[in-house]
C-alpha cells in the first residue's frame, strides 16, 4: 500500500495492471497493488494510450476540452483571449481549468475567411504560414482569379484568404494618369523625305476588366495604335505640307486612336510631339532656305526704309526753299555737329575771311 498526494493543479488517474480504473482528484490516496500516472491540469493532456478509452469515463470527459481537428481544418485556441496554438488535423484534450479556453474552428479547404477571424489574427506569426494575402493600394484596382476563373474586381485594401490548393491570382492595374514615350519614329512623307519624330502620350485605365480580361498587354497595344496613326497621318502629306500643318497632327492622332483606346478599357487624355528631327541634307538645304528668307526681308526693310529717308528728305527740302531763316537752321545744325567734334579753331587770314564767317554766324537782315 502507497499514498498518493495529488495537489489542486493535477489530476491523477489510476490504472490496474495496465487498465483504467478512475480518476484523482486534489487529495490524499491510499492505494493497494494500483499504479497513478499525476498530469499537469494546466497543460495538453496527452495520454499514452488511445483517448477513447479514457473518455469512457464520464467523469473523466466531462473534466476535458475535446477538439477533433478534421483533415480539412484547423483549430485556433485562445487562452483568456490570447491565441496560443494552432491545432492541425488530430484529436485533442485539454483540461477544464480556470483559464479561458476557446477553439475557433476554420474550413482552410475553402479560400475564404470567416469574418469573425479578426485581421490581427491572421498576422499572427502562428497563423500567418496557413494564409496567403494580397494588398490593392489606393490608386488601383485587381481582379480575383481562382483556379483561373474570374470572380470579381477587388477595390484598394488588404485581402487574406485560406492557403490550400487552390489557386489564387490577383491582377493589378495602376488607375493612375500614364505616360507613354513614342520615341525614335522613323517615318517616311508622301515625297519620300525621312523623318525621325519623338512623342507622348497621358491615359489611365477606366474599364479593368477590359484592360484585363479582353485585352492582352494593353499598354502595348495602345503604343502601336498610336505608332500606325502617326505613321498614317505623315504619310499621306509631302514635307512642305507637313511642315505647314505640323500644328494639327496632334489632334488627328488623338482623334484616331480614341476608338481604339476605348476597346482596350483606355481614355487617352493627351498626345503631343517632342521633336521632328529632319535628316542632315534636309537640314542643310532648309537652314539655306531659311536664311535666304531672311536676307529678302532685310533687304525689302532697307529698300523702305531707304524710300522713307529719302522721301523725308525732299520735304525737308521743300520747306528750306519756302523759308530762309529754315534753311540758315539748318546750316546752325550742321555747324554745331562740326564743332561738336572740332576743339580749336585757328583764322589767319585778311578781312574777307572774318567777313565770310559773319555771314554764316550773323542772319542777314
Amino acid at each position: 500500500m502507497k499514498n498518493i498526494n495529488i495537489n489542486a493543479y493535477q489530476v491523477g488517474l489510476v490504472f490496474k495492471k495496465g487498465v483504467y480504473q478512475r480518476m484523482l482528484q486534489e487529495g490524499s490516496y491510499w492505494l493497494w497493488n494500483e499504479q497513478v500516472i499525476v498530469y499537469d491540469k494546466f497543460k495538453p493532456f496527452d495520454p499514452s494510450v488511445d483517448l477513447g478509452v479514457f473518455l469512457q469515463d464520464a467523469e473523466l470527459a466531462n473534466a476535458l476540452h475535446v477538439v477533433d481537428v478534421m483533415d480539412n481544418e484547423i483549430v485556433l485556441m485562445y487562452e483568456n483571449n490570447l491565441l496560443k496554438q494552432v491545432l492541425q488535423a488530430g484529436r485533442y484534450a485539454f483540461w477544464k481549468t480556470s483559464t479561458d479556453l476557446r477553439f475557433v474552428k476554420a474550413d482552410i479547404s475553402k479560400i475564404d475567411i470567416d469574418q469573425s477571424i479578426a485581421p490581427n489574427t491572421l498576422t499572427n506569426k502562428l497563423v500567418v504560414g496557413y494564409v496567403r494575402t494580397s494588398t490593392v493600394e489606393s490608386y488601383e484596382k485587381a481582379l480575383l482569379f481562382v483556379d483561373g476563373k474570374y470572380q470579381h474586381i477587388l477595390d484598394s485594401g488588404v485581402y487574406y484568404w485560406w492557403k490550400n490548393n487552390t489557386i489564387v491570382t490577383v491582377g493589378k492595374v495602376d488607375m493612375r494618369q500614364q505616360q507613354i514615350e513614342i520615341n525614335g519614329q522613323e517615318i517616311l512623307t508622301k515625297d519620300k523625305a525621312a523623318l525621325r519624330i519623338n512623342a507622348f502620350a497621358q491615359y489611365k485605365v477606366v474599364d479593368i476588366e477590359k484592360a484585363l480580361l479582353q485585352n492582352k498587354e494593353y499598354d502595348k497595344q495602345l503604343y502601336v495604335a498610336f505608332q500606325l496613326a502617326l505613321r498614317e497621318y505623315i504619310g499621306s502629306m509631302g514635307f512642305d505640307e507637313l511642315l505647314e500643318k505640323k500644328d494639327t497632327i496632334a489632334a488627328f492622332v488623338q482623334e484616331r486612336v480614341n476608338s481604339n483606346a476605348a476597346a482596350l478599357g483606355i481614355e487617352v487624355a493627351g498626345f503631343g510631339i517632342r521633336d521632328i528631327i529632319l535628316p542632315g541634307d534636309v537640314k542643310d538645304i532648309m537652314n539655306q532656305v531659311l536664311v535666304a528668307e531672311k536676307k529678302a526681308q532685310a533687304n525689302t526693310i532697307m529698300r523702305r526704309e531707304e524710300t522713307a529717308s529719302t522721301r523725308s528728305l525732299l520735304n525737308t527740302a521743300k520747306l528750306m526753299e519756302e523759308n530762309a531763316m529754315l534753311w540758315k537752321l539748318k546750316e546752325m545744325e550742321y555747324v554745331e555737329k562740326i564743332a561738336d567734334k572740332i576743339s580749336n579753331i585757328s583764322v589767319n587770314g585778311n578781312g574777307d575771311l572774318v567777313g565770310q564767317l559773319k555771314q554764316i554766324f550773323v542772319p542777314q537782315k
